[in-house]
């Protein structure tokens, strides 16, 4: 139904999803929307959020926030990628970088000379053509770190995602937006559409909106409870139903890149901030004990464990529509993307972007609109969910749990880019879907895909010429890696001398 009063928004929950919402919507609505948040500090959130991709930079950016300030009030450090550790056997890893392998020679992508290369026997791994890779190996970091020939290292960011919030809070809240303390014990609804009217609050308090974005977490008390939208099971894909939470004392290892260990029936995370390293287990209960997960989590820290772990549950997976009626959710509400590629801040920014997109000049919500931001949203996700499958798919680990992996019937669309990508190590994205043929081809090939043969692009180079371009490239990364500085000493130049006596 098209709105003729201005759009009056309604955000039910804060966290990282509520604020960055709302600051988003302050930004870019300024005074043609008023905009209110609700929420109880009773109510904790999840916040495992802490590692992001470099999409984050569009949120940072568009917000106008100053990267140094920003990292000091988040205790933020910075990511080159993620590292897999053993999940193609014990002793095995691979990172999955922000950067660009090498530099293709003209119409020929790099990745098809290196696979034409390592045909030949002189090609090294994919990674050491990698200038995120070279850096992240080191441990160095540079935001200008570039030359004329390597172009500047691609990066993201770990933070604190509570201190990240408050920092959005505050920013959202000096641009007009009301926020307001309180428990959701109902919702009102109107009597003939059936759209949400009203939020009702303890205290017989009443919040009245004509646009509403559900953020109250797996609860989801707008979309699903109030409005009956369905949950669209992914579980037989991602195959997780649990994760276990603890932070630990910061490590001398201060890596600038995430790490996800595997485990016997899941995986872990570690992600360096400037005052602690996050550490979680994400498992699936149907193979391992919660205790026997607790005390593998336990002991694969870095440091001495800060608290106990928390234990989080959760299925994968989406709500069937992400916008029905005039409520909108975002975050946990809209469905739960294990933390293995650190996408879940991203799908909050994207879907608030994208709700900005197909609004027309006047913020009417529209039909067409709807089903718009529906539809493309549907896309996102699910590539998502396949791009996560691949990890546990192409495993070669032993257990009961990764056979499962192994041997399951995987989505259409993921079984088409796997078969494409081992004959000649192709690949087609499609849909504008958020992971690019670098990362594709990085996972698959760290994940031990084996293209069969090349593109015959390749065979217009002479192959007595390829070797000494590889290792041209493989030096000068690994020579301009070693002169940056430290990650340590990098963080510390921006935010203080704290983080140099945390060693």
């Amino acid at each position: 139904m098209p709105q003729s009063s201005p759009l009056d928004i309604v955000i039910a929950g804060g966290g990282t999803a509520g604020w960055v919402a709302a600051a988003t919507f302050a930004r870019f609505l300024g005074n043609r929307a008023s905009i209110t948040l609700v929420e109880s500090d009773a109510i904790g959130t999840v916040g495992v959020g802490e590692a992001t991709i470099p999409q984050i930079h569009n949120l940072i950016i568009g917000l106008g926030l100053d990267q140094v300030d920003f990292l000091r009030r988040t205790n933020g450090t910075f990511k080159l990628g993620i590292e897999f550790v053993d999940w193609l056997g014990e002793g095995h890893s691979y990172i999955h970088s922000f950067g660009y392998s090498g530099r293709g020679v003209g119409l020929i992508p790099f990745r098809q000379l290196w696979l034409r290369g390592r045909a030949l026997g002189v090609a090294g791994e994919l990674g050491d053509y990698n200038f995120n890779i070279a850096a992240a190996r080191l441990k160095r970091m540079s935001t200008s770190a570039g030359t004329k020939t390597i172009p500047d290292l691609a990066y993201a960011y770990h933070f604190d995602a509570s201190l990240f919030a408050r920092m959005l809070g505050e920013y959202a809240q000096e641009r007009g937006v009301r926020r307001i303390e309180g428990m959701i014990v109902g919702v009102e609804r109107d009597g003939e559409g059936g759209d949400i009217a009203a939020l009702l609050l303890n205290g017989e308090r009443r919040v009245e909106g004509n646009f509403f974005v559900d953020c109250t977490g797996f609860r989801s008390l707008l979309l699903s409870k109030t409005l009956g939208v369905q949950y669209q099971d992914w579980s037989k894909w991602l195959p997780c139903d649990s994760a276990l939470a603890v932070p630990c004392e910061s490590s001398d290892a201060f890596r600038p890149y995430t790490q996800a260990l595997s485990h016997k029936s899941g995986w872990q995370w570690r992600i360096p901030l400037q005052h602690r390293t996050g550490n979680g287990h994400v498992y699936c209960s149907k193979f391992i004990s919660d205790d026997e997960a607790a005390s593998t989590l336990l002991a694969n820290l870095d440091a001495a464990p800060l608290a106990d772990p928390r234990p989080i549950k959760f299925t994968s997976g989406r709500r069937e529509t992400f916008w029905t009626h005039n409520c909108l959710a975002l975050g946990l509400a809209a469905g739960f993307m294990e933390p293995l590629e650190s996408t879940s801040i991203h799908l909050v920014q994207s879907a608030v972007a994208r709700l900005l997109n197909v609004l027309p000049g006047d913020l009417a919500l529209t039909a067409t609109a709807r089903e718009t931001f529906n539809r493309l949203s549907a896309i996102e996700w699910a590539r998502v969910r396949d791009f996560i499958t691949l990890h546990y798919f192409a495993n070669r680990r032993e257990g009961p749990f990764w056979d499962y992996c192994k041997n399951m019937e995987l989505p259409d669309s993921l079984l088409e880019k796997i078969e494409l990508f081992r004959e000649a190590g192709l690949f087609m994205r499609e849909e504008d879907e958020l992971f690019l043929d670098e990362s594709w081809g990085q996972v698959m090939i760290g994940q031990g895909i084996t293209p069969e043969s090349w593109s015959p692009l390749a065979d217009n180079v002479p192959g007595e010429d390829i070797g000494p371009f590889l290792e041209s490239l493989a030096e000068s990364y690994r020579l301009r890696a070693s002169s940056l500085p430290a990650h340590r000493e990098f963080v510390a130049s921006m935010v203080g001398d704290k983080v140099k006596e945390k060693q």
